[in-house]
């Protein structure tokens, strides 16, 4: 028997159906092994984990009666292939998992009560897992796998559809028949410790799962944020995925797709000990992400790589960072920098606005709000920018310039915008077309054409020549026009950059920025 590492031509292009009947699924997840057909010598090919046993691979070879040759992957490549064999298996069968996962009712609630009872919350753990809970385990692997941001979980009146968010784009992942889909939703409300039996009202739930064992590789936490809500067809969930291995990979704005020219401007400001910094645009345009990766700089001195920047003389770690948010998404504090994070809590009286006033007496040095919501949360915010603290927030406004207005219509009056508000990033994330296939589609990029996502990034940069007008109530038209006599780049300008250069596409821009203006009519994005 060869369990050499090697490739060989494969005449069955699918796991073999020897392999399908005779190995049970739970034991080739549990040992991550799978078939990956027939060689053209006709040995069994094997995809196999790095800590895969070989006497488990012997076994298998002796069970079908035949020579074996194993091909090493990742635990998470092997466990994918597993199920996805499986799923396909059954499907064909006609009887898509009949045996294990519709089960009856006594079944249903001996497995929620057995997943209370569970500590266990790893994903690549099967053992003593019912079948509903093995459901919903490859329902987030796979999802995480195709690095997907949401899981939706809706039914409609003759299934069940599951659609994974992938790149801000909502993509139909598989359908399961309706006598699965209560199991599903308990499960799922009994991870984000929720009430199984409320089935009429709207719900909240947080939950972490992790993915690896310790020992093989890192363990990669997953936090969950968990939303139900009845329908006339049940209740249906979304899952939002954060990742927190994705914190230590957006440390700089190379990353984040940032131009140079903007770049610059924006670290110039925050350099500033004082002053409001605002980023702005709808829900999933990567606010939060900037914000991130801008406290990441300050508090180190400069980004990774890159000669350590000087504010006023102070040197990394030496600032006292705090941040209030909803929710916290990403841990932030990592070797040698320190930032608080705090979460509001309104079930507590914790809000925006209270929780600024209690970090203000923490004595800090740079504050970031998750979001200006309200008029209280807005004049303390401007207040706190003008007496020595800089203060980073996010607005729901379509541009740049209209951030200034969007203050003064919360209640800010015009003079204290003026005077406190530093610089404002209006932003979007575009698909980036997908160089291996050339946008053309293939079934890695999910036959879309893109793969990743990239910024476009609006800078105003409020200088002395705009704080007069500001403070004498400056209307939008007034502010638009004077940003781009200062030579601002519209969102609009700048995804147009991104189209010539090749990395999106006009349909892709389009999409984005609709109502921004025609494409290839720029100052269409300033009116």
């Amino acid at each position: 028997m060869d369990t050499a590492t090697e490739a060989n031509s494969v005449s069955t292009p699918e796991p073999s159906l020897a392999f399908l009947e005779q190995i049970p699924r739970d034991f080739a997840r549990h040992h991550l092994v799978c078939s990956r057909g027939i060689a053209s010598t006709g040995e069994e090919l094997l995809g196999v984990s790095a800590r895969t046993p070989a006497t488990i691979i012997h076994n298998i070879g002796a069970r079908l009666g035949r020579a074996v040759r194993s091909q090493q992957d990742s635990d998470e490549v092997i466990a994918l292939e597993v199920d996805r064999a499986y799923d396909s298996h059954e499907a064909r069968a006609r009887q898509p998992a009949a045996d294990t996962i519709e089960l009856h009712a006594a079944d249903l609630d001996s497995a929620i009560e057995q997943s209370l009872r569970s500590a266990d919350r790893d994903v690549l753990t099967l053992e003593g897992k019912g079948a509903v809970v093995r459901l919903v385990d490859a329902m987030l692997f796979e999802a995480l796998s195709k690095h997907a941001s949401d899981i939706h979980v809706q039914p409609l009146a003759d299934r069940t559809l599951v659609r994974y968010r992938v790149d801000g784009v909502l993509y139909a992942a598989r359908e399961l028949p309706h006598t699965l889909t209560h199991g599903l939703l308990s499960r799922i409300k009994v991870m984000g410790q929720m009430d199984v039996a409320e089935r009429h009202a709207p719900q909240d739930g947080r939950a972490t799962i992790t993915i690896g064992r310790a020992g093989t590789q890192p363990a990669r936490s997953i936090d969950l944020r968990i939303s139900t809500l009845p329908t006339n067809y049940g209740e249906r969930a979304v899952l939002r995925l954060l990742d927190n291995a994705r914190g230590a990979h957006l440390a700089t704005f190379a990353s984040l797709g940032m131009p140079d020219h903007v770049r610059t401007a924006l670290l110039d400001r925050a350099e500033r000990s004082h002053g409001i910094i605002l980023v702005t645009g709808p829900t999933g345009s990567g606010k939060t992400t900037t914000l991130y990766t801008l406290l990441r700089s300050i508090a180190a001195g400069g980004e990774p790589g890159q000669t350590a920047r000087r504010r006023s003389g102070r040197n990394r770690g030496d600032l006292n960072i705090m941040t209030i948010e909803d929710p916290i998404e990403y841990e932030l504090s990592t070797s040698g920098i320190a930032i608080s994070q705090s979460q509001i809590n309104p079930k507590k009286g914790v809000t925006f606005a209270t929780g600024l006033r209690h970090i203000l007496r923490q004595d800090p040095d740079v504050v970031m709000v998750g979001e200006i919501r309200d008029t209280e949360t807005a004049r303390i915010a401007l207040q706190a920018s003008l007496t020595g603290h800089l203060v980073l927030s996010t607005l729901h406004t379509n541009d740049a310039a209209s951030a200034v207005t969007r203050l003064v219509d919360l209640g800010a009056e015009s003079y204290l915008v003026a005077a406190s508000l530093s610089a404002v990033m209006a932003q979007r994330l575009v698909r980036r077309l997908h160089a291996s296939c050339r946008g053309k589609g293939c079934p890695t990029c999910l036959d879309t054409g893109y793969a990743g996502r990239l910024g476009v990034f609006e800078l105003l940069l409020v200088d002395d020549a705009l704080r007069d007008p500001v403070a004498q109530g400056a209307s939008l038209a007034d502010i638009r026009e004077h940003a781009a006599r200062r030579g601002m780049k519209t969102l609009l300008e700048e995804g147009l950059r991104l189209v010539l250069r090749g990395e999106t596409d006009d349909f892709e821009m389009r999409r984005v920025l609709q109502g921004m203006g025609e494409m290839g009519d720029p100052a269409g994005g300033a009116t």
